[in-house]
């Protein structure tokens, strides 16, 4: 007796069947990490595969309400709100990940930005989830930033914290997260004081994110680099916008630090001025204190000059751009080996610094520099620095 021969289309089906078993049959925590490397709306989809997969995506640990770190709003706000209720509502397993992102908040009319259900949502992850990673990004503009609420103080397993364009307010009983090693703040409207606090009570930081303009520092209160850099003493990742620079440094010459920043590894500097004081203090100081420096990434903030010069005239009539590099003298590189430079200008601070970078660095292997002179200008700029002393053999690339 002939076996009866299958349709292509029915053939089909068996092979997705055959493929689909295979899968079921693998070990929870590897189909898991399959589901969380998806977006949850296709983890969700797959509740209609059987009904072994009906509730499987509920068990995953990292929950995603995001279309990338400064991706698009995976869907309508209010229909957001309800789905992460409802797929709350359905967990039993611990979540360890949560991200959120929300853009445009000036959309919402009437009803406002959502603040009562975000509220209610991260208070519920702080009374019933071990959350570990946190990432909540909204894409605000003028007074429209998310005030956090103080249930976010109680997740006390974070080890990662990502926060933008929101405020956050200070605690004066919070204890820290003490295993926090990861912090970042985009635009965080937040006091001197609680930023202190904030550092001071998460003594495990090894990466740490300041990306912040002047008007996002709340409150009057004075500080300096030295109590920034005493609250990070295990810090060894640190990128900072270069206009926080004048919050923290009280004059224009360079000072030891009182405990060496020994585990700094990286050092990234994005919109910084090489044509004011606050900015060349900043690394300067920085460089003097972080022996085991590996690498430096400085992106140069082509219109802060006119910028700076018109809040700060009076450093410009008696700052020189050769006063920091006195107080390097005595200083050695001795592990970077790579430095980065984006929108340089071939101005004078601005190659003073890459000729001390060449002379100081003797493990250096690559210096890329990417520039905003013209075509016929780079030749020349390259020529002055294959000319400099080097302490390195090391290999200059200009884009």
């Amino acid at each position: 007796m002939k076996s009866k021969r299958l349709s292509k289309s029915e053939r089909l089906s068996k092979a997705k069947r055959l493929s689909l078993d295979k899968i079921t049959a693998l070990p929870l925590t590897i189909i898991e990490t399959i589901l969380c490397l998806i977006p949850i709306k296709e983890a969700a989809r797959t509740s209609i595969l059987s009904r072994e997969w009906r509730y499987r995506w509920t068990s995953i640990p990292k929950l995603d309400f995001s279309d990338g770190r400064y991706g698009r709003q995976i869907m309508e706000t209010s229909k957001l709100i309800r789905a992460i209720h409802q797929v709350l509502s359905l967990r039993h397993d611990p979540v360890h990940e949560f991200s959120l992102y929300i853009d445009d908040v000036d959309r919402f009319g009437k009803t406002g930005f959502p603040s009562r259900e975000l509220n209610q949502i991260i208070r519920h992850l702080s009374k019933n989830h071990p959350v570990k990673k946190l990432r909540l990004y909204f894409d605000a503009s003028g007074d429209s930033f998310y005030n956090l609420p103080s249930s976010v103080f109680s997740l006390r397993h974070l080890t990662e914290l990502y926060l933008g364009y929101c405020r956050l307010g200070h605690q004066s009983k919070f204890n820290g997260f003490r295993g926090l090693t990861s912090l970042s703040l985009d635009y965080v409207r937040i006091s001197r004081k609680t930023l202190l606090h904030l550092l001071s009570t998460s003594p495990s930081l090894k990466r740490f994110t300041l990306l912040m303009l002047e008007q996002d520092i709340l409150g009057r209160e004075k500080s300096t680099m030295i109590e920034l850099f005493e609250r990070l003493p295990v810090i060894e990742h640190l990128t900072v916008l270069g206009e926080i620079s004048p919050w923290f440094v009280p004059d224009l010459v360079p000072q030891e630090l009182p405990t060496s920043l020994i585990h700094l590894k990286y050092f990234c500097f994005t919109q910084m001025s090489f044509h004011d004081g606050f900015g060349l203090t900043f690394l300067a100081v920085l460089i003097k204190n972080s022996p085991n420096l590996e690498k430096i990434d400085l992106e140069i903030d082509t219109d802060s000059f006119i910028c700076e010069w018109i809040r700060y005239p009076e450093h410009y009539e008696k700052y020189h751009s050769d006063v920091w590099l006195e107080h390097l003298s005595d200083v050695w590189l001795e592990h970077l080996n790579e430095l980065k430079i984006e929108y340089i200008s071939n101005l004078e601070p601005e190659m003073d610094f890459l000729k001390f970078i060449l002379a100081r660095s003797p493990k250096l292997k690559k210096v890329s520099i990417r520039s905003e002179v013209k075509k016929d200008q780079e030749s020349g700029m390259l020529k002055t620095l294959l000319r400099a002393p080097r302490a390195s053999a090391v290999e200059i690339d200009v884009v």
